[in-house]
């Protein structure tokens, strides 16, 4: 059986994508590494990506997808699917920050984080799935975050759509398991990337104002994971070897960080409690990974 994928990857123009991208290249792997804009705002990243693929002779390509846009997702997907004629994994990995206090956060603010770090995976998972059940096979990969399982003050509405991404990937997980497709989840936690100087601010300063003491939560919180930040390449090791784990054997969740925050004691705990109520249902066995082939079941 061949062992290198094909693997399409969102937001690889700079940060975990990039690293991602260029590092599961190197491993064999086809790589397509899409963004939003690659002849515009990122044409210096797509150049650069386009650039070492051909000085490393690297199976790397760069697609335009922006995950906010239906038509964009379905025409990159099958752009790379009709260019390497199958996708064995989709990573989930556009997404951006919003720091501030949850009131300051506007509503249309909180709209545009939901549209780019959880409708992004709706929309990328309905676009490859389709492909994926024609193979028989196929990995979801989310890149999630510690934030996901826990709440930061100040940081409210992205750990909101992380958690909201948790769940949706965990529902993948058991209602795709039977046809042979598995969704994992990956938590990072603080790592040095680009996305430390992107952060959106919460736009209504008359709201955070009126917190006094409480109104410097996200200023101290963004110091505090600033000063334990890792090396982001622990984040694309971790995921090529999730990527490289013969289907089947693979888990739910996998936590990466370079400090310790209680996301493994609770990762432990709600795994046998889901568990249970999925057995309390009377649907653990319709949950459970089936390994298929494109020969048959």
């Amino acid at each position: 059986m061949d062992t290198k994928h094909v693997i399409l990857i969102t937001g690889s123009s700079t940060g975990f994508g990039r690293l991602i991208a260029e590092s599961a290249a190197r491993r064999g792997h086809t790589v397509f590494a899409t963004m939003r804009d690659p002849e515009g705002r990122n044409a210096k990243n797509a150049a650069e990506i386009r650039t070492l693929a051909t000085r490393e002779s690297l199976p790397l390509h760069v697609l335009e997808l922006d995950v906010t846009d239906d038509a964009s997702v379905e025409k990159a997907v099958r752009a790379a699917a009709e260019q390497a004629g199958r996708i064995d994994v989709a990573i989930n990995n556009a997404g951006y920050v919003i720091v501030g206090l949850a009131e300051a956060t506007t509503t249309q603010q909180v709209q545009q984080i939901f549209e780019t770090n959880f409708f992004g995976s709706v929309r990328v998972n309905r676009a490859v799935l389709p492909y994926m059940r024609r193979q028989r096979s196929g990995l979801l990969l989310h890149v999630s975050s510690g934030a996901g399982r826990l709440v930061l003050p100040g940081f409210g509405v992205y750990c909101s759509s992380k958690f909201a991404l948790e769940a949706l990937a965990e529902t993948y997980h058991y209602e795709l398991a039977s046809q042979g497709i598995e969704s994992c989840i990956l938590e990072p936690g603080a790592y040095e990337t680009p996305i430390f100087g992107k952060n959106v601010t919460a736009a209504d300063e008359s709201r955070t104002d009126t917190y006094g003491a409480v109104s410097q939560l996200p200023a101290k919180m963004s110091a505090a994971l600033a000063a334990v930040a890792g090396d982001a390449r622990e984040v694309s090791d971790a995921v090529l070897q999730i990527v490289e784990t013969p289907a089947g054997q693979r888990q739910l969740r996998y936590r990466v960080s370079p400090s310790a925050s209680g996301v493994d004691q609770i990762n432990a705990l709600t795994e046998a409690t889901q568990a249970q109520v999925l057995k309390t249902f009377g649907v653990g066995e319709e949950t459970k990974f089936v390994l298929r082939s494109a020969a048959g079941a």
